[in-house]
């Protein structure tokens, strides 16, 4: 299994990007994939997560309502739209895959992408 994170860059404060994690091998309906962030000296942080079959969604309260998480099936592909950026949201960006249906924490992720960097400019 691999996957390629891909769509970080710099952006200014308000922006939006929209960040895709594209996965090798079958996704099954009761795995999760979910999007972590480590900023410089912080340890890494849940972002967002998703219930591959069924769509359930999971969000960190740092980030509900600015972003939103979804895939497509068809492409194997995972997305994480992120609006109204902030300074604070600066981080490069990981994707994973976590076998056991759990979303938290980060130890239950199996696979993991090789991060997006997202720099927000005040």
């Amino acid at each position: 299994v691999q996957l390629q994170a891909s769509g970080g860059g710099l952006v200014q404060t308000g922006g939006s990007l929209r960040l895709s994690c594209a996965a090798s091998g079958r996704i099954f309906s009761s795995h999760i994939m979910g999007w972590f962030r480590q900023a410089p000296g912080k340890e890494r942080e849940f972002v967002a997560a998703i219930r591959w079959g069924a769509g359930t969604r999971y969000y960190s309260d740092s980030v509900k309502g600015r972003l939103t998480i979804s895939r497509d099936i068809a492409k194997n592909t995972l997305y994480l739209q992120l609006n109204s950026l902030k300074p604070e949201d600066t981080a490069v960006y990981y994707c994973g895959k976590s076998l056991r249906g759990s979303y938290l924490p980060a130890g239950e992720y199996t696979y993991w992408g090789q991060g997006t960097l997202v720099t927000v400019s005040s």
